[in-house]
C-alpha cells in the first residue's frame, strides 16, 4: 500500500466511527446476504459482535503506517477463526460485505481511489490471515 492510500483509508474510516453501529449492522446484513453459510457461525449477540468489528477495523486502520505492529494479532485471529469454522473463501465475501458497507455509510465519499485503497488495505491484512490460518500452529 502506499502512504496515499493508508491516508486515504484513515481519513474515510474517521468518517465511518461515528455510525459504527450502523455500519456494523450493514455489513453483517450484507454478509448473511451473500453467503448465508456463515451466519450459523456466528452464536453471540450481534451488536456485541459489531462492535468488536469496529474495534478490530480501527485498531487494523491506525496500525496501517505501521504494519509489522498489526500483523501479530492479525495472525492470531485468523487462527481463533480456524476454530469457529471460518474458512479461506469467506475472506472473499467479508471483503466483498465491507467494500459494500463501506460504499453504503460513505456515499459519494467512497470514490473509486479509496475503494481501489480499502480493496487493497484488505487483500494484505486478508492475505496475513489466510496464511496463518493454513499454517501449523507456531511452535512455543
Amino acid at each position: 500500500m502506499t502512504p496515499t492510500q493508508i491516508d486515504l483509508v484513515q481519513a474515510s474510516f474517521a468518517k465511518v466511527v461515528p455510525i459504527a453501529d450502523t455500519a456494523a449492522g450493514l455489513f453483517y446484513g450484507r454478509l448473511f446476504e451473500i453467503a448465508p453459510e456463515v451466519k450459523p457461525l456466528f452464536k453471540g449477540d450481534m451488536t456485541t459482535q459489531g462492535q468488536k468489528l469496529m474495534a478490530t477495523l480501527g485498531v487494523v486502520v491506525a496500525g496501517l503506517k505501521d504494519l509489522p505492529s498489526i500483523v501479530p494479532a492479525a495472525q492470531n485471529l485468523a487462527r481463533k477463526h480456524v476454530g469457529y469454522g471460518v474458512k479461506t473463501e469467506h475472506y472473499v465475501v467479508v471483503g466483498a460485505a465491507l467494500l459494500w458497507t463501506l460504499e453504503q455509510g460513505l456515499g459519494e465519499a467512497f470514490t473509486p481511489e479509496v475503494k481501489t485503497a480499502w480493496a487493497d488495505a484488505y487483500g494484505l491484512l486478508s492475505s496475513v490471515m489466510i496464511a496463518a490460518a493454513e499454517a501449523p500452529e507456531p511452535v512455543a
